[in-house]
């Protein structure tokens, strides 16, 4: 009987401990497996509660690279190192150039108005096959083909024959840029070396040809007129004939050189207008 109530006794003291054991252990509170992530442990300050980006933390690559980290400032980074910083200190960031447009790479193609006569204007194109070429319309010898020799805006206009069929010796056109002038010149070979000598050439052939006028406008009619006759025949050597008479022979001087054909012209401005 004392072997049985022993027994009982002890079976009684296990069971009451068995649950004072799961009473303590599921009154104990759960702690967080912190040692794979120790940032965690750490609690959030008001300024982090706030401002909940900064409480990221910083990737591997982002340490390795901080140029990919975004600037919080337009100061360049120093490297700590005099040489590099003097060197990066002469040098800045400088925004992507916009698109070059065919307007600005050949600058001559637009319309202009003369500079003698408001009357006449010319216009300058491109041709649809080969932008070297460009096309004159509006001179009195018809519409006419010119070369890209130099760029921006050098041409040279060979010789040829217009759609009307008229024959146009070889000139030069040159525009301006700056003061968006453009100067055509027809009847004068192109220089290689200096296309512009051309202009400068013909501007003192003419100023000779109206000096030369204004001389003849102060003689005397009678002698105009002799110089006219001489002007239009040539007398050779006279020889005699069988007949005992004096044969002379009546000649027509040569052709002069007829003066080039200058064109002188400001570009007209494209202006577009909104509604407001």
């Amino acid at each position: 009987m004392k072997k049985t109530f022993l027994l009982a006794g002890i079976v009684s003291l296990l069971f009451t401990l068995a649950v004072s054991a799961q009473d303590t252990t599921s009154t104990k509170p759960a702690t967080q497996d912190t040692s794979s992530n120790p940032a965690q442990t750490q609690p959030m300050t008001q300024d982090q509660k706030s401002n909940p980006v900064q409480t990221q933390p910083m990737t591997q690559d982002q340490k390795m690279n901080p140029a990919q980290t975004p600037a919080t400032t337009q100061e360049q980074k120093k490297y700590g190192n005099p040489t590099v910083d003097s060197i990066l200190s002469k040098y800045t960031l400088v925004p992507m150039p916009s698109q070059v447009t065919t307007e600005q790479i050949f600058p001559v193609i637009g319309q202009y108005q003369s500079s003698t006569d408001a009357s006449q204007k010319v216009t300058v194109t491109l041709d649809d096959q080969n932008k070297g070429f460009a096309w004159i319309d509006g001179l009195p010898q018809g519409k006419l083909k010119a070369v890209l020799k130099k760029s921006p805006a050098t041409y040279k206009i060979p010789a040829q024959k217009t759609a009307d069929g008229k024959d146009v010796s070889e000139g030069t056109m040159i525009y301006d840029k700056d003061t968006k002038a453009i100067t055509i010149l027809i009847g004068r070979p192109y220089n290689d070396q200096d296309p512009a000598s051309v202009f400068a050439a013909a501007a003192t052939n003419a100023n000779d040809q109206n000096q030369a006028m204004a001389n003849n406008g102060q003689t005397a009619s009678a002698n105009n007129q002799a110089n006219n006759d001489q002007s239009n025949m040539k007398v050779t050597k006279s020889k005699n004939t069988k007949s005992g008479k004096t044969k002379t022979k009546m000649v027509k001087p040569e052709k002069q050189e007829e003066p080039p054909y200058v064109f002188n012209g400001t570009k007209i401005e494209q202006v577009t207008s909104m509604n407001q």
